[in-house]
């Protein structure tokens, strides 16, 4: 296990803090005082630092650039009733940074590392915990190439970092959903599973056509027909259908969502029907159309839990029950908030306090 003193610490000369209205926080814009960073060279992660947040220094040849060797990981910390800190299923996220890093020909961030590294940050900037209900800190863990180089080859040199923002929601209000059945997000041996920088960077041209349609996400389907739902942009689709929680298998082109298996393992516990298959466009448009389609709704870290207002799918939009009547995602969502919070039992072991 690391020491803490082998973490050295500068700390920020005035904190920026008193600059944040946390009644009003935009996702994803407001940065807490510090960052964690080690460096990765021949064979061994070293220099273990905490500094104040700042720019990087990149050379213009920084492989990173040119070749997108990156990766990176998504969790959240909260204030419990009792005044503690509270990170969900850090190891969790660990454990998948590793699998995208091994796709990725990325080095191994030792989960005594990566958790050592959460911990001191969290505890040198605990102050920027939210504790308005709804909101959290989000935590970004990332890796990336950083050889001064243009060749496409693995790096021999990378950067393991973990910057902190607090957040309100990532959705403000109920999603519109477009089903995608002309682009691809993922296909069968590609890097869908990963939490790879580019698989996103792919995503955004179609996700920009369907907002351009007055639609939020898109609702992807398999590279190879277009007939089978993966998932939704940020986020695992999940559906209720004659009371039976259906999701898409998780496999090589899904990511296997930490909120996805807490939302299964919580509908589970409860005695629930789930089942992780294969489900077609036309299983849920004809439920939508005889309404036995219940419920709609992606699960991710930043959302937690997004409802489904509107499914749209050739030129048709299908509107969905409304939210108060969604017995199923409103119970999960407030069982997993409850958990979060402190205020419900921790049965599955998933809060890691500081």
């Amino acid at each position: 296990m690391l020491e803490t003193s082998e973490i050295s610490v500068q700390k920020v000369e005035k904190s920026k803090i008193k600059e944040v209205d946390f009644n009003n926080i935009p996702f994803g814009r407001v940065y807490s005082d510090h960052m964690f960073i080690a460096d990765y060279k021949d064979g061994e992660w070293t220099d273990l630092r905490i500094q104040p947040y700042e720019n990087l220094s990149l050379a213009p040849a920084s492989s990173v650039i040119h070749y997108g060797q990156s990766i990176f990981e998504g969790l959240k910390a909260y204030k419990t009733k009792s005044g503690e800190t509270a990170i969900f299923r850090p190891k969790a996220n660990a454990a998948r940074l590793n699998k995208s890093a091994e796709r990725m020909c990325i080095p191994e961030v030792p989960e005594d590392l990566f958790m050592h590294a959460l911990k001191e940050l969290l505890k040198l900037d605990s102050a920027w915990i939210p504790d308005q209900p709804g909101n959290s800190l989000y935590i970004r863990p990332f890796v990336f190439a950083m050889d001064d180089y243009i060749g496409i080859k693995p790096s021999d040199t990378y950067r393991f970092m973990i910057i902190t923002c607090p957040v309100s929601s990532y959705y403000t209000e109920p999603v519109k959903v477009k089903i995608e059945t002309k682009y691809t997000r993922a296909a069968e041996g590609g890097t869908g599973f990963a939490k790879a920088a580019g698989n996103y960077a792919g995503a955004l041209y179609p996700a920009r056509q369907a907002q351009k349609l007055g639609y939020h996400q898109l609702l992807w389907t398999d590279a190879k027909e277009h007939k089978y739902f993966e998932e939704s942009g940020t986020m695992n689709i999940m559906f209720v259908i004659n009371d039976t929680l259906i999701t898409p298998e998780a496999g090589s082109t899904i990511l296997r969502g930490i909120t996805r298996d807490s939302v299964l393992t919580l509908a589970r516990d409860w005695g629930m029907k789930v089942e992780e298959r294969r489900i077609t466009v036309e299983e849920v448009i004809n439920a939508a159309k005889d309404g036995t389609l219940q419920e709609a709704f992606g699960a991710g870290t930043a959302a937690t839990i997004a409802h489904i207002k509107l499914i749209g799918y050739e030129d048709t939009d299908y509107t969905l029950p409304a939210i108060e009547e969604r017995k199923f995602s409103n119970k999960v969502l407030k069982a997993m908030d409850a958990i979060k919070s402190g205020e419900a039992e921790d049965k599955f072991g998933w809060l890691h306090m500081i």
